[in-house]
């Protein structure tokens, strides 16, 4: 929560250039969120659910730290902009997937969730 209040802050004083902090941060709040309340309340399928929205809610964070950073960051200066928004995505989006497929208690049979 702390995250997404700074970055609304951030966004709130320079909307017009940074409103894209506030969407990011927004959306990495709701999937932190969501992972979040699947392991309290252990819904059914509540380990991939945290991983998904742990791991989506970091991709989402560093996105808007490279797309806010990059132009300042060694060795990202020289890249695209472009390649702010994806990279991110396109190294975590296969670590959460393999921590879907590989992490022991993913792979392990769930006991249904009481109701």
């Amino acid at each position: 929560m702390g995250v997404f209040v700074t970055a609304s802050g951030l966004a709130a004083v320079r909307w017009a250039e940074d409103y894209h902090l506030f969407v990011l941060g927004a959306l990495a709040f709701g999937a932190a969120f969501l992972g979040r309340m699947a392991r309290r309340r252990r819904w059914s399928n509540w380990v991939e659910l945290h991983i998904t929205g742990m791991g989506t809610s970091y991709v989402l964070l560093l996105t808007a730290f490279y797309v806010d950073n990059g132009k300042n960051l060694p060795l990202w200066r020289e890249l695209p902009p472009l390649v702010y928004w994806l990279v991110p995505a396109v190294v975590g989006i296969p670590l959460i997937v393999r921590a879907l497929l590989w992490h022991p208690l993913a792979r392990a049979p769930q006991p249904p969730s009481p109701s």
